[in-house]
């Protein structure tokens, strides 16, 4: 399913720059499912697929719920503050994203722990000044770990396995980021390990607050 998703994410930038040739003011397409297949014109709300209501906990113990994404452009990953492996990477990904559009009160960065037994408000806190998180910025959440399992999956599409339903007890590890618009829709999926990817969020990020 990775490659497959990859190839996807390649396969789509690829659309997204033929696109742009043909016209001169750019669009993102709007998503509604999990394959990525792109929808060119604007939905109607009330039936296309957004990211549902829901309820975490920040780095700072303040609650944080879809309430706080009302206006916001976000972009979005999965990470665990104890992963030698990908997440530095992805980390090192968004701290470009929050130097680039720091003083930008539309973009809003969020990490969602996929250890939240572990990854508790302190330990988050103790990440966040490691990494010099700025808090109005990038927030870090826990919170239930089956409603961040769920969320990541069937919501935000960060690693849904087409045709398999995974559960909480089925790790959730990925290097995607996901491009959330004003209003909870998914504009894009990105590779944060992949510099050109990264190039490409930072432009849809710009193309988004043009809308």
């Amino acid at each position: 399913m990775k490659n497959t998703l990859q190839s996807k994410i390649l396969l789509l930038f690829l659309g997204l720059v033929l696109f742009s040739c043909q016209d001169n003011t750019r669009k993102l397409p709007y998503y509604n499912t999990a394959d990525f297949t792109p929808v060119w014109e604007m939905p109607s709300e009330e039936s296309f697929h957004k990211i549902r209501p829901f309820t975490l906990t920040d780095q700072e113990g303040k609650s944080f719920s879809e309430k706080d994404l009302d206006g916001k452009i976000c972009v979005v990953d999965f990470f665990f503050t104890s992963c030698p492996g990908i997440c530095p990477k992805m980390t090192n990904s968004m701290s470009v994203i929050q130097k680039e559009f720091l003083n930008d009160d539309d973009i809003l960065l969020l990490s969602h722990s996929v250890t939240p037994e572990k990854d508790s408000v302190p330990v988050l806190a103790e990440y966040a000044e490691e990494k010099k998180i700025i808090y109005n910025k990038w927030k870090l959440l826990t919170g239930s770990k089956e409603e961040i399992y769920n969320l990541g999956r069937k919501f935000y599409f960060v690693e849904e396995d087409l045709g398999e339903n995974k559960d909480s007890s089925i790790f959730l590890h990925t290097e995607n980021f996901v491009l959330i618009d004003k209003n909870r829709i998914i504009r894009g999926i990105y590779n944060s390990l992949d510099p050109t990817s990264m190039a490409a969020l930072s432009d849809d990020i710009k193309v988004l607050k043009e809308e």
